[in-house]
């Protein structure tokens, strides 16, 4: 960890063996872990109190970080509300034999403090002093509508058993080894899950090891607690030329009882790698049942919204479609 200024936390290290995945680099599963651990000592530091993760917005993954890697992730806070920190993060890395550094992803995570009572509680403002921070706090206040459009969509639709597309559910218990800094399971964790969840369900989809390129509206609705059961759902909802998208919903609960509480829902996008680590050409798939079609149709709604985003483009595919 280096010497920072107030608002931001950089956290240096190498990247070991035992974080390399599937892939044969560092799985994005890994890197959100990393994310949501610079993210939550920026986040602490600024608030003087213990913080939970709310919201991981898009993050696109580029070039692999392999093992070896001198890693370095840097979390600023550019935005407060009452209780939230928006914070803006950069995972970069290099060969520590020397070579150019590589931005590999950058996303925006909102934290929120939170009392011994676990209701949120007021942090200092945020209040830029340089003209690189207001354009910071202003890319951030833009896309705060477009995020609620996202939440807003992706907690309208419902998901049922009526659906035919390829699905997965990974099942199993919450352990000490997955605790953070307040007793309950690290939102890196989570995430890591999640790309778990959906390497599995793209990879049976398309028959070929798969890589997440994408992750957005990682949404955390509760926390979720060491030794509870934990479920979690992927489903495949769209295919684009390459990429497969797909929706995961991460529940867990009390193993004494059969309740099952939503604690995180997002949407990856994954796509199959030939035997260089080129993406190849998928399967497209098609619709069948009317839960299929909504959920065509929602993941549709979602790539729109994404791209009425600042700084954003439909894919080349929606473009096409669309004769632009």
């Amino acid at each position: 960890m280096s010497d920072d200024a107030a608002n931001s936390v950089t956290l240096r290290f190498l990247a070991a063996p035992t974080d390399v995945g599937h892939s044969g680099s560092v799985d994005a599963g890994t890197v959100l872990e990393w994310v949501d651990k610079a993210a939550y000592a920026a986040a602490v530091g600024w608030a003087k109190s213990y913080c939970v993760t709310a919201y991981v917005g898009n993050i696109h993954f580029t070039d692999p970080v392999n093992s070896g890697d001198m890693v370095e992730v840097t979390s600023t806070i550019v935005y407060t509300g009452r209780s939230s920190m928006h914070i803006h993060t950069v995972v970069s890395s290099r060969d520590p034999k020397g070579g150019p550094e590589t931005m590999h992803s950058q996303c925006m995570v909102i934290f929120v403090a939170v009392g011994p009572d676990g209701k949120p509680i007021p942090v200092p403002q945020f209040e830029p002093s340089t003209p690189e921070e207001v354009e910071q706090r202003d890319h951030a206040l833009a896309r705060i509508e477009v995020r609620e459009q996202i939440v807003n969509a992706m907690n309208a639709q419902e998901y049922t058993d009526a659906g035919t597309a390829e699905r997965v559910t990974l099942r199993f218990m919450a352990s000490p080894t997955d605790v953070n800094w307040g007793g309950k399971v690290h939102g890196g964790i989570v995430m890591k899950w999640i790309d778990e969840a959906a390497y599995v369900c793209a990879s049976r989809y398309c028959g070929k090891d798969t890589v997440a390129v994408f992750s957005g509206g990682v949404r955390f609705y509760r926390p979720l607690l060491i030794g509870h059961v934990v479920e979690v759902e992927a489903r495949l909802v769209y295919t684009g030329a390459k990429g497969m998208h797909v929706a995961v919903h991460v529940r867990s609960g009390d193993p004494k009882t059969r309740e099952m509480n939503l604690t995180t829902y997002c949407l990856t996008v994954m796509v199959a790698r030939d035997e260089t680590g080129t993406s190849v050409p998928i399967p497209a798939w098609v619709p069948v049942s009317d839960e299929d079609k909504k959920l065509h149709a929602h993941a549709r709604e979602l790539l729109e919204i994404r791209g009425r985003a600042p700084g954003n483009r439909l894919p080349d595919h929606l473009l096409k479609a669309a004769g632009a």
